[in-house]
Formats: structure tokens, C-alpha cells, sequence
């Protein structure tokens, strides 16, 4: 071996291992304060213990938060769809960064959940003419990294936007369908542009990087469409973030095959930003559950689940599969509170126990795993 392929190699060994190290192993918790103030206990080993300490301990290196728009009245008086406000994210955010963990930042750009289906626009923002709206974007992210960055927790990661399949504060940023047109997609970019330049405003460097997140991990071509659009919008970002529910999203090979085609063709590190599986093994009704992706429901399946989705991830060559983060992981079941089943699939049982996932999640991010 030459003395130039050596180094090459060396070079190469480096940034895989650079990469490994780099992996991250997310846990959504942004409902955990509310689930608190329900009187929900978090447990490891029998024990009560702080949550985020919990998730560090097993090896977890993240947190996803998400921020709506929402104000003190709206999120009083709906805490499960609108208490996610600045003020609450905030202290949340406080307790993750205190625990060691890199935090991402999920902005909804909504008074409540934005996804494929929402993305309703502010109730402040309703009847502002498009240059107006696309001001407030940038004035609103500003001071959002301002308020975490004085509260030192200043977000690691930025998503501009969640589930943005069918774009953003419709039916400005609207596209796909009938709105798949070049004026809209030329609205959208100009709104992700000002919310990008409102976070660098605040945050100085280092500067987060940005994740522009969809909802189509098992559909390459959905994704090459969004991202191909978007690419002529000339819109900066880091990070490629999807969804991937393997109930809804295809196939974990569909997966490997959307990410990779994703990281060659637009040069970006890619992102499970969420998903899940669950650990119970029957629905409500006592019927087992069929199973998912090959893999049958329960605290076993969920770990074998963990372990195929992370071989995936970090299949994209290049080293490109950046991380993964579980969605609803502090889910408890709250008497009341619909949560559409996604206490089942957390990563803590109806007790609060944390369930053998975790530490199988967590083994994700140590070195050479």
C-alpha cells in the first residue's frame, strides 16, 4: 500500500468512526412536564427517577422538542394540543440540555399539531398579507433561539417546520395537489428562507443546523419530488428529516432505500426524526396484534424493531444515516386524554418503567454499535 492510499484509508477509518460516534439516539418528550403535572412518575429499575437522567443513563445523546405558537389561554385550556407554547418548551428544554443531551427544536408554525393534513396558520398570523407573513417568520424565529439561547438551551438542531409534505401556513405556503405550482413553491421558499435567517440572527455561532423534515420514509419518490422543488427554491439547510411509522410508511428496506437514494442525490445527512413501535402485544379490545414489518408487537418485538430500524439508518453509505428519534416516548396512559394509542408504543410502560427498548435505542450511539 502506498503512502497516499495509506492515508486515504486512515482518512476514511477516521470518518467512520467520526460518524458512529455522531450518531444520535433521539427521544421525542415534549409532553413529559404535562404528563408530570398528571401525576405520571418515571421509573428506572423500580425506582422513580428524573426522566431525562433516565434516557442519558441508557445511552441516549437527544431530545426532540416541539414548539407551537400557542398562547397561555389556548394552551390552558387545551394542554394536549396546544400546551407545547415557547414558555413551556423553554423550561422543558432547560431540564434536557441540564442532562447532558443535544436538543433539536421542532417549530409547527401552528397554534397546534402541524402534519400532512394541518397546517393550520396561527390565529394571529390569519389575515396577514403575504410580506407581512413572511416578516413574522423571521421575527418569530428570532426571538424563539433568543428566548432558549438566554435560558442556555440553545437548540443543537432546528426543524423548519414539521410534516411539511403538503408545506406550511396554508394556504400561503401550500403546495402538492392543485397547489403545486411555481408560485406556491416559490411562497414556501421564501417563507423557510425567512425562517432561517431569523434563527441565524439569534443564535451566532455555532449556528444549529436546519432539518427540513416530510412524512414519506418508505417513498423515494415523493421525496426525490418535495426535495427536487425545493432544491430550485435555493433554500439552505443541513439535514433530511422523515417520518417513518412502519404501520403507515412501507417497509424497512423501502426505508433504506428512500434514505439512501436521498443522502446520494442532494448531498445531505439523513434523519429519522420520528417513529415508533409498540410494546404492547393486544389492542383494546384483547386482539393480539398482527405483525409489523415481520416483527410481532410487544417488549421483545419493540427491541427487534430498535435494532433493524438502526441497521438501516446507519446502512446509508457515507456515513450519512445521521440518527434516529422516537416519537411519543414519554407517552403514560392520563384517564381522559386521548392519545391515539401511542402510550403503547413509548418507552415506558403504564407504570412509568422503563421498558428493555432503552437501553437497546441507547446502544445505537455508542461507538462501533
Amino acid at each position: 500500500m502506498g503512502l497516499g492510499t495509506f492515508v486515504l484509508a486512515v482518512t476514511a477509518l477516521a470518518a467512520a468512526a467520526s460518524a458512529a460516534e455522531a450518531f444520535i439516539a433521539g427521544a421525542d418528550f415534549s409532553h413529559v412536564a404535562l404528563l408530570e403535572s398528571r401525576g405520571k412518575v418515571y421509573r428506572d429499575g423500580g425506582q422513580p427517577q428524573e426522566p431525562f437522567a433516565i434516557l442519558r443513563r441508557h445511552g441516549l445523546n437527544g431530545v426532540r422538542l416541539r414548539v407551537f405558537t400557542s398562547s397561555a389561554e389556548q394552551a390552558k385550556s387545551k394542554p394536549y394540543d396546544s400546551i407545547n407554547n415557547l414558555d413551556y418548551t423553554v423550561r422543558v428544554a432547560v431540564r434536557a440540555k441540564k442532562a447532558g443531551l443535544q436538543l433539536l427544536l421542532d417549530f409547527h408554525y401552528s397554534d397546534s399539531w402541524a402534519d400532512p393534513a394541518t397546517q393550520t396558520k396561527p390565529a394571529a398570523w390569519r389575515d396577514l398579507p403575504f410580506d407581512r407573513l413572511e416578516q413574522r417568520m423571521g421575527a418569530y424565529n428570532r426571538d424563539c433561539i433568543a428566548a432558549f439561547k438566554q435560558a442556555g438551551a440553545m437548540p443543537d438542531f432546528v426543524q423548519v417546520g414539521n410534516e411539511i409534505t403538503p408545506g406550511m401556513l396554508w394556504p400561503d405556503g401550500r403546495v402538492g395537489g392543485t397547489y403545486d405550482t411555481p408560485e406556491q413553491w416559490t411562497k414556501l421558499g421564501r417563507l423557510m428562507k425567512a425562517a432561517i435567517r431569523g434563527i441565524k440572527e439569534s443564535a451566532g455561532p455555532p449556528m444549529p443546523r436546519i432539518i427540513v423534515h416530510i412524512d414519506r420514509g418508505g417513498d423515494w419518490g415523493t421525496t426525490q419530488w418535495f426535495f427536487d422543488r425545493l432544491r430550485e427554491q435555493q433554500v439552505e439547510f443541513d439535514i433530511i428529516g422523515q417520518s417513518y411509522y412502519p404501520f403507515w410508511h412501507g417497509t424497512l428496506d423501502d426505508l433504506r432505500h428512500c434514505l439512501t437514494n436521498a443522502a446520494q442525490r442532494y448531498g445531505k445527512p439523513v434523519l429519522v426524526a420520528e417513529t415508533g413501535f409498540p410494546w404492547v402485544e393486544k389492542g383494546p379490545n384483547g386482539t393480539p396484534f398482527e405483525p409489523i414489518v415481520g416483527i410481532r408487537p410487544g417488549r421483545e418485538g419493540q427491541v427487534k424493531f430498535v435494532e433493524e430500524l438502526g441497521k438501516r439508518v446507519k446502512a446509508v453509505p457515507g456515513g450519512m444515516g445521521l440518527g434516529i428519534f422516537w416519537w411519543a416516548a414519554e407517552f403514560q396512559p392520563v384517564p381522559g386524554m386521548n392519545l391515539a394509542g401511542f402510550d403503547g408504543k413509548s418507552f415506558f410502560d403504564s407504570e412509568g418503567n422503563a421498558l428493555p427498548a432503552v437501553e437497546a435505542f441507547g446502544r445505537l450511539a455508542r461507538p462501533g454499535m
